[in-house]
């Protein structure tokens, strides 16, 4: 590996960690300084990312035609100062909502742009051979600071104060940016904007992902498949927590256990791809990953119901974290260089928008039957998933060639 992506790692890791120590710590905030209702706790979760969602869509193509790098900086610096907010108007006694919500939109806005903008770097600094092992890096870290985060950041938490995990994700932002500085070498001017018309150049990046037969399939699969899962997480919490009686440390472990499984996964996606080629896992894996979420519609009590909940999302977690470095290095591989920032970007927002509309009808369905029949509901609809992925055109299941870039002009 070269030594850009080394410091992009180191980049992406350290705000990964900073991320997972600060996991919930907004809606805790809420609830815990300015003693905010359910209803306001939802909104600051849904309202929040699909505002900065809606932000998200003209930076694709304002990052386009940038060099990448400093788009990275900007967005850790802008991350950086708004997080900030928090602890200052906290000291002073100023903390509102409304600031939360703010807040809250303009780090999903800012993620959005810096991990669509690191995408596009990526494929610039890691010769494309090397393409796979770096995606597994990079889902490897973010598992394990899933994993190692929340706990880490709830005792600091109890010790120190409801903000002191803010500021420490503050400061990753600062690191980051930091780290970024590391990269030598100046980055190739990206291609030149060609005239067209503004609205055209916001949907070029979904225009890209519909018209491609291999990626609009994935997508919309990854659409479903994520948005089902991430779905069923609040409907968990109700039934575990709520009608089943599991105290909240042994709900923390049910999820906090599984993520390590990311590392198994992650780690195992080069040696399968070796052995069994990048289609078979876009093909066999995608598929895996969805036939375990209806098992937890059947919990029970106990011991017995905790370990059940900690089997099937380590095998969702294992079979995700193996699918997701070859779905992003087909990504890359099969989207020309002036296209990457736009399709991550209409990726991203689009992902995020099917996870609020998939939780929020999870959501009203809870309320009119039961978690469970949610659950139930969740479990059977991403059975169906994998027809996606059988309709796959025949070209994917050839081993993947990547797509040639036009030449790039020198700096």
């Amino acid at each position: 590996m070269t030594q850009g992506f080394r410091w992009l790692w180191a980049s992406y890791a350290v705000s990964a960690y900073g991320t997972g120590l600060a996991f919930g710590a907004l809606p805790l905030i809420a609830v815990t300084v300015l003693h905010t209702g359910a209803a306001q706790v939802s909104a600051l979760a849904a309202v929040g990312p699909a505002v900065g969602a809606l932000i998200a869509v003209p930076l694709g193509p304002w990052m386009e035609f940038r060099r990448k790098r400093p788009v990275m900086i900007t967005m850790d610096l802008l991350r950086f100062a708004m997080l900030l907010t928090i602890p200052v108007a906290y000291a002073f006694g100023m903390l509102t909502f409304v600031q939360l919500l703010i807040v809250s939109a303009v780090a999903a806005a800012t993620r959005i742009a810096f991990n669509a903008a690191a995408g596009a770097h990526l494929k610039a600094l890691v010769p494309p051979g090397d393409l796979l092992v770096a995606n597994s890096r990079f889902e490897s870290t973010n598992w394990s600071s899933i994993a190692v985060g929340p706990p880490l950041g709830g005792a600091a938490i109890g010790l120190f104060g409801p903000v002191v995990t803010v500021i420490a994700d503050a400061v990753s932002y600062l690191l980051s940016a930091l780290f970024l500085t590391g990269i030598r070498g100046r980055e190739a001017a990206p291609a030149p904007r060609a005239p067209s018309p503004r609205g055209r150049e916001l949907a070029d990046g979904w225009r890209h992902l519909l018209g491609h037969p291999g990626l609009r399939a994935l997508f919309l699969n990854t659409l479903v498949v994520n948005g089902l899962i991430m779905a069923t997480e609040p409907l968990l919490a109700v039934l575990m927590l709520g009608e089943l009686g599991f105290p909240p440390w042994q709900y923390g472990l049910a999820f906090a256990v599984p993520c390590l499984g990311g590392l198994i996964g992650s780690r195992l996606a080069r040696r399968v791809v070796a052995a069994r080629g990048r289609p078979w896992v876009l093909r066999v894996v995608g598929t895996l990953r969805v036939v375990w979420l209806v098992g937890l519609a059947f919990v029970q009590p106990g011991m017995v119901g905790l370990g059940t909940v900690i089997v099937l999302e380590l095998a969702i977690i294992i079979c995700m974290s193996l699918y997701g470095p070859v779905l992003a290095t087909y990504r890359l591989e099969h989207t020309p260089a002036p296209l990457l920032a736009r399709t991550l970007t209409a990726w991203s927002i689009s992902g995020g928008m099917a996870i609020a509309v998939l939780s929020a009808l999870a959501g009203v369905l809870a309320d009119v039957t039961s978690p469970r029949i949610a659950l139930v509901t969740a479990g059977v609809l991403i059975l169906f998933s994998p027809l996606l992925l059988v309709r796959l055109p025949p070209e994917v299941y050839a081993e993947i060639q990547p797509q040639q870039d036009p030449p790039k002009a020198a700096a």
